[in-house]
């Protein structure tokens, strides 16, 4: 299990004093049209710089949507930072980031009965939105804060006994001009290359407990630990609607990134 990110501050300023320290780190980039980007391209390469930082771009690793649930499990555990790199696609994540959460969050080994692997790791959203700061307002066109838009992201984080860390968004990524982008990749890469010793970590408190979920609410169909079929927690397979406005769009196209 992850030690408390409070020893890992201490371990860390050790480790500083000794040298360069040794990451914990996993990137994990989800963006379905890389010939579109503008941003995720520039962040995607500026992680795999960093030297120690493991980085997954995992739509050309999975291009099928076939995750190796072993394989990503083996690379979560690793980490003490866990950092998902996206376009905002319908106020949500991409579809395939979307399915690594289903298959690989798995009952008996992130949450559920015996299931703490993820216990006190952070986890830090690396976002983009099409839409500009002022339309994540409540007289803007998406009538919420982007704060609105993140409950999945934390209650994910909370029930698997993570740190859901303030996220580092980039508003209107399609119109915001080079000097904007350079400055929000140079803020990723200072962060990438400082974890944990970031001032906000300092104050903020270790992550809960693990919640106790009793095994009458076991999704159907869950799996332990590696198994392939995992339904999310709250064990609804129902259809959902999409409410959203693209992320980086080039066109009207919703839902679409780049």
């Amino acid at each position: 299990m992850t030690a408390p990110a409070s020893s890992r501050l201490q371990q860390a300023a050790q480790d500083t004093r000794d040298g360069a320290p040794e990451r914990a780190v996993y990137v994990i980039v989800a963006h379905p049209r890389w010939r579109d980007s503008r941003v995720n391209r520039r962040l995607l390469e500026a992680a795999r710089g960093i030297a120690g930082v493991d980085v997954n771009d995992l739509y050309s690793t999975y291009p099928d949507f076939s995750i190796d649930v072993a394989a990503e499990q083996r690379r979560v555990a690793r980490a003490d930072l866990i950092v998902l790199v996206h376009p905002i696609y319908w106020y949500s994540m991409p579809p395939l980031q979307k399915l690594w959460f289903d298959e690989v969050l798995s009952w008996g080994w992130a949450y559920g009965h015996d299931g703490h692997a993820l216990a006190n790791k952070d986890l830090w959203l690396v976002a983009s939105t099409g839409g500009p700061l002022e339309s994540y307002r409540p007289d803007g066109y998406n009538q919420h804060e982007f704060a609105d838009f993140l409950p999945a992201y934390e209650q994910t984080s909370h029930l698997c006994g993570m740190r859901f860390l303030p996220p580092h968004v980039l508003y209107g990524a399609r119109r915001c001009d080079a000097a904007a982008l350079d400055t929000h990749v140079s803020e990723f890469v200072g962060r990438l290359a400082t974890y944990p010793q970031w001032p906000e970590l300092i104050s903020m408190a270790d992550a809960s407990e693990c919640e106790v979920i009793p095994a009458t609410d076991r999704p159907r169909g869950g799996t332990e630990a590696t198994g392939t079929t995992n339904p999310s927690p709250d064990d609804n397979n129902g259809d959902d609607s999409n409410d959203g406005t693209p992320s980086e769009a080039t066109n009207a196209t919703a839902g679409r990134a780049v």
